[in-house]
């Protein structure tokens, strides 16, 4: 059998010799499973080579000589016509050349899936990590200052915040009552309401002035709350605005109006992040607040906030008021003035 199995038997004359000082002679060349077996006509085996230690030394040219590796005055000349041998000793070369251990491919190897690591590394974790460095780092006035600038660009669209001297000792009740620094009432922009780094919340005027039951307000602020537990707002602007606005703000300490202009088109745009009956209902038990006003709110019917009016953590309790009934009504008319 030969090493080529679509042949049984590969045979070719040639010319062969021993060392320069014998003459060449002509010979029979065989290729079996692993040697190149040379023979003279009667079938006796005058040496053997193998066929990974075979070398070439005039590839292209003819006729073809070859010679066992590490000994070339030992040589087989090979004419251009026995193409069948040649073709055979030329595929067998380039699979033995295949097989063969390659240090310098495996180092590149080596140091391309260590580039490819090091690249992961940057364009996967690092970016996620510098933008928690950052969000872990940035002091409270710094992120009020983000979050006054973010409400400038709001003010744009929405108008200016609703403000009245009398209202405003009521705001800030309804502040301490539902554990954010400050609330902000806007005529327009924001559906809802909308947290903002620093520990503001905005309120859209209608949730003052459409419901009669303080609670309903105090509950939009208190679901602001639980997607402050969920998110800190800083990081929501940094993840909406890239890798380089976490760069920037390390660096140099601020943001540019492109970049807080990009986030408040995408915020004022998007709907708030929805959120779980459990995240919601523990914000409510640890404000001593409850749920049902602002479920309804929510859905007039019931049916899809059932979970927050059938587990509200203050049914069936005595309730301290959230506002007193006038703080409330100068409330409700805070944009009217």
């Amino acid at each position: 059998m030969t090493a080529l199995k679509q042949y049984q038997r590969i045979e070719a004359t040639g010319l062969w010799r021993s060392s320069p000082d014998e003459q060449r002679r002509e010979v029979v060349v065989s290729i079996g499973e692993a040697t190149l077996t040379i023979s003279d006509f009667n079938d006796r085996a005058l040496t053997h080579w193998s066929l990974a230690a075979l070398e070439r030394q005039n590839p292209g040219s003819f006729p073809a000589i070859f010679n066992p590796d590490g000994d070339p005055d030992e040589t087989l000349e090979l004419a251009e016509s026995e193409k069948t041998m040649l073709e055979a000793i030329d595929r067998l070369q380039r699979a033995i050349d295949r097989s063969r251990p390659h240090p310098g491919r495996l180092r590149w190897f080596s140091v391309a899936g260590v580039v490819a690591a090091v690249l992961a590394v940057l364009l996967l974790w690092l970016p996620g990590a510098l933008q928690n460095h950052v969000v872990s780092v940035v002091p409270e006035v710094k992120r009020q200052d983000i979050g006054d600038e973010i409400l400038k660009r709001i003010e744009r669209v929405s108008g200016r915040a609703c403000a009245s001297l009398e209202a405003q000792a009521s705001l800030d009740r309804l502040a301490k009552r539902t554990g954010v620094r400050q609330i902000i009432i806007l005529p327009a922009g924001v559906q809802d309401s909308l947290s903002l780094p620093g520990g503001t919340v905005l309120l859209n005027r209608a949730l003052v002035e459409d419901h009669e039951d303080p609670a309903v307000a105090a509950g939009y602020v208190i679901a602001e709350r639980a997607r402050i537990a969920a998110q800190d707002p800083l990081d929501d602007v940094l993840d909406r605005t890239g890798a380089s606005s976490a760069f920037r703000l390390l660096t140099t300490g601020g943001l540019t109006p492109e970049i807080v202009d990009s986030y408040t088109e995408q915020v004022l745009s998007e709907p708030r992040p929805s959120l779980t009956d459990e995240a919601l209902l523990a914000v409510f038990a640890q404000a001593a607040l409850p749920s049902t006003p602002y479920a309804f709110a929510r859905d007039v019917t019931g049916e899809t906030v059932l979970g927050l009016i059938e587990a509200d953590p203050m049914a069936g309790r005595t309730l301290e008021q959230v506002l007193p009934d006038r703080d409330w009504v100068q409330l409700q008319n805070i944009c009217s003035e």
